[in-house]
């Protein structure tokens, strides 16, 4: 490889490790060994993509009505996808993530918030829902925004998901697209500044 394209060996190995640091590539060492093209899930390349939308939220002016409106251009379609193409594992998972609003722990909310979300995406069936969905998901909320929130907040939310849940198990792809987008309505009523 080095004689071919022109570079020392350091050149290789650094190429090499850095594409496997990005889930490009398995190494594998003895007889067989080499490297290979890798073959990554969404939740491998979703960290590439968090680590950049981190980066753009923190420092570009992208603000919580930017990650609404993408949540909504993602989410209310991927609602009707899900409710076509889900699975009994899909509403499973989707069960288990429900919280109770009660507990008044906002981390523990916000992670059952974020797996239901990754959960409904995964029950589209296709990848990219994943993929593009789960930075999303990730984001770090300031705490104005946490403290703006309404007392009523947590329970709308959970309300939102179990009826968004019934209308993926009966199949309901109108019902769940209706429900998605009146579920972020609210999100983005409840986040905006006062």
């Amino acid at each position: 490889m080095c004689v071919k394209i022109g570079v020392s060996r350091s050149t290789v190995r650094e190429a090499l490790r850095l594409l496997a640091s990005q889930h490009l590539i398995v190494t594998t060492r003895g007889v067989t060994g080499g490297s290979f093209v890798a073959h990554p899930d969404a939740a491998q390349l979703a960290d590439g993509l968090s680590t950049g939308f981190a980066l753009l939220t923190h420092s570009a002016g992208v603000g919580m009505a930017d990650m609404l409106e993408l949540r909504r251009a993602l989410e209310v379609p991927a609602a009707g996808l899900a409710a076509i193409r889900r699975t009994e594992a899909h509403l499973a998972e989707l069960r288990n993530a429900f919280f109770d609003p009660e507990i008044d722990d906002f981390d523990t909310m916000l992670a059952a918030h974020s797996t239901f979300h990754r959960a409904l995406a995964k029950a589209t069936g296709n990848p990219l829902f994943e993929l593009v969905g789960r930075p999303l998901y990730q984001a770090s909320y300031g705490e104005e925004v946490v403290a703006a929130l309404p007392e009523e907040y947590w329970f709308r939310i959970d309300a939102d998901h179990r009826e968004l849940l019934d209308h993926l198990a009966a199949r309901d792809a109108e019902a769940a697209t209706r429900t998605a987008a009146r579920h972020l309505d609210y999100v983005a009523f409840a986040a905006a500044d006062r």
